[in-house]
């Protein structure tokens, strides 16, 4: 027996689901990204020597900005009233990537999954808008929700992540 579909009504077509009825909880969530790129561009991030300006500040801005949005990216989100928003960028030196991360966390009627994933690409993404000049072959990659926590299903921890070379 196949699952019922929460985002399609009876017809098969798409709607947005009712959370009219649910009570609010405290919702959690936690997504990560990786932007790699080459030896120059990543030396120029590094030490914030990039031609556009400050990238990493630029970044965290346009993912904190993006989820706040994250009604208007994703077709059939609710808008989610966020408590608290916080874009991470942590740099390999090994990899000669950016490590994006976002918590979001809300109050509310429905999780925050979507605000933390879309956070974190939008970070990616202008990171890859700062620095294209110097590397057009940078790659975004690897955006995954690591938890969640809240509501209904309550807790979801990703199994542990294992990375090139472990």
């Amino acid at each position: 027996m196949m699952a019922k579909l929460t985002h399609t009504d009876e017809a098969g077509r798409a709607r947005m689901v009712d959370v009219s009825a649910k009570r609010p909880t405290r919702r959690r969530a936690v997504a990560r990204g990786r932007v790699r790129m080459n030896a120059k561009a990543f030396r120029q991030l590094s030490e914030n020597r990039l031609a556009k300006g400050d990238a990493l500040a630029v970044a965290r801005l346009a993912g904190i900005q993006a989820a706040k949005r994250t009604a208007e990216w994703v077709p059939l989100c609710h808008s989610v009233p966020l408590d608290h928003l916080e874009v991470t960028i942590d740099l390999d030196d090994r990899e000669r990537a950016a490590e994006v991360t976002a918590q979001a966390s809300a109050r509310w009627t429905t999780g925050v999954e979507m605000e933390a994933l879309v956070a974190v690409s939008a970070a990616c993404l202008a990171l890859y808008d700062m620095a294209k000049a110097v590397d057009r072959g940078i790659t975004i990659g690897e955006v995954q929700l690591l938890s969640k926590s809240g509501g209904r299903t309550g807790r979801w921890t990703r199994g542990p992540v294992r990375r090139r070379g472990d």
